[in-house]
């Protein structure tokens, strides 16, 4: 599959203003990562460490948050990775599964998919 960009709006600590990125659709990627300095600008709180397998099958650790995340014109509170500042931001499947998007490879788009509810 093709990779291809979005622009993700994120939220302030206190949802007061929204800040827009443009990250990487990465459906091998559980979270959505941003950069540290973005996260850290905008309050969010560090909340706990987790171990990560990046792209060259190392194992690392970055913390983690969370926050209100605006994509495609839905909303919601979301995990968030703390990456270090030059990693490419990402949107990873569990923030498309909470806002109920999915990927269409062949148009490079997101769509709205209906969850399973049971």
């Amino acid at each position: 599959m093709g990779t291809f960009h979005v622009t993700l709006q994120v939220a302030d600590r206190f949802r007061e203003q929204f800040v827009a990125w443009e990250a990487l659709v990465d459906t091998g990627a559980t979270y959505t990562a941003l950069p540290e300095s973005v996260l850290d600008g905008l309050g969010i709180e560090r909340e706990e460490n987790r171990r990560f397998r990046i792209a060259d099958n190392r194992v690392v650790e970055y913390q983690m948050g969370e926050t209100r995340l605006r994509l495609e014109g839905r909303e919601f509170t979301a995990p968030v990775i703390f990456a270090p500042d030059e990693v490419t931001p990402l949107v990873g499947m569990t923030t498309l599964e909470i806002l109920g998007l999915g990927v269409d490879p062949i148009e490079e788009k997101l769509v709205p998919v209906i969850a399973l509810g049971r």
